[in-house]
């Protein structure tokens, strides 16, 4: 944790509710611009030489570059009590450069963990309040007509923004999770005849209730696909229900938090991510964890009638890099099984449907998935 006296505290947050006094808040004008295309981003090479003492070279690039993730979590964990693994699977989502999207009841500190993440680590946060009635230009912006000129002003929406929180993602129709599809999907957003790249780092951070379903729209399976992971953030235990208590309890909470890294130290930290080595066995543990969620029966489980539809070649694709993420938190340069293996069901729990004869049964996707998480054999 860096002793710096001149804390960073995070200033309050607009939320963004276009319902609110009959008015729709919308960022600051911001200037016009043309379609932009990214630079290709710097590949670093792996190293040269026998393979031992090239995941060696990958060792040491990685704990060269991964200095930030300790004093990060422990800065975190001043604010954020009893949730561990949602920080850990936050920056899991943050190197490995994919959106989270969170079940839970209210007051789990699901927005406090994403604000106090930006905080940290010195990015632009903002938080979306999803509602029934939103317009796509709610969330991306729109362009507004200038008499005096006969011009066409910009106006951006909060999703320009490197870390955005969709609260309660499903209570928005239609149209407004298309406009919130493109922007995860191609990272940037389309007004009018310009195309607006957003910033690097973007991470959506998207959460369901569970209780309340009332008011609610069914996210469409080509937009829950999108998200890397999907947690299920469950209640502290005892102890750390008193340790929130201790620090919580109070009209005003010591939310402060200091900066401990750039975004272009997470950018770096990406690059470094995209060369972990990831052995053939390994490859091929993965790969048989997503086709036994289509065909579970060439793999020896019993699952007939349960499973509609598998999960989609992205499960592999964010299953290898969310393991590539976690072994660089743990300063390792290779991909062990079990952090495929710990990572696996939230990978995949929202990427497998069930039929209705589960459902009848009470299997749920989560449990389809932890089956086959037992039953295929660990390399």
């Amino acid at each position: 944790m860096l002793a710096n006296p001149n804390s960073f505290k995070i200033m309050p947050t607009q939320t963004y509710n276009p319902t609110e006094n009959g008015a729709t808040v919308t960022e600051p004008t911001q200037p016009k611009m043309n379609i932009i295309r990214r630079a290709p981003e710097r590949k670093i090479a792996p190293p040269a030489g026998g393979q031992n003492a090239g995941i060696q070279a990958i060792t040491e690039a990685v704990q060269r570059t991964s200095g930030w993730v300790r004093p990060l979590q422990q800065e975190m964990g001043r604010v954020i009590v009893g949730q561990n693994q949602l920080v850990h699977r936050l920056l899991v989502g943050l190197l490995a450069n994919g959106h989270l999207l969170l079940e839970g009841v209210p007051g789990l500190a699901k927005t406090l963990s994403l604000r106090t993440l930006a905080g940290a680590i010195q990015a632009k946060f903002q938080r979306i309040q999803f509602t029934p009635d939103m317009l796509p230009a709610d969330i991306v912006g729109t362009l507004i007509y200038n008499p005096r000129d006969g011009t066409f002003d910009t106006k951006h929406g909060p999703i320009f923004s490197n870390l955005v929180l969709a609260d309660e993602i499903n209570r928005a129709p239609a149209k407004v999770q298309s406009a919130l599809l493109e922007a995860m999907a191609e990272r940037q957003v389309t007004l009018g005849n310009d195309t607006y790249l957003l910033p690097e780092p973007f991470l959506v951070l998207a959460t369901q209730n569970p209780i309340e379903q009332e008011g609610t729209y069914s996210l469409p399976e080509a937009q829950v696909d999108r998200f890397m992971l999907k947690l299920v953030v469950g209640y502290p235990n005892r102890a750390e229900e008193l340790a929130i208590q201790d620090s919580m309890a109070t009209s005003e909470p010591n939310l402060e938090v200091q900066p401990v890294v750039t975004v272009e130290n997470i950018i770096e930290a990406r690059q470094v991510v995209n060369t972990i080595y990831v052995d053939q066995k390994v490859r091929e543990y993965i790969v048989d964890l997503v086709l036994a969620t289509r065909d579970p029966k060439a793999y020896g489980l019993d699952l007939s009638g349960y499973l509609q539809y598998g999960a989609s070649p992205r499960g592999t694709i964010n299953l290898t890099m969310a393991a590539k993420a976690a072994a660089f938190l743990q300063g390792r340069g290779y991909v062990t099984p079990q952090d495929v293996k710990s990572l696996a069901l939230d990978v995949l729990r929202h990427r497998v449907t069930v039929s209705y004869e589960a459902e009848a049964e009470g299997m749920t996707s989560e449990t389809v998935v932890q089956k086959i998480i037992d039953t295929i054999p660990v390399p």
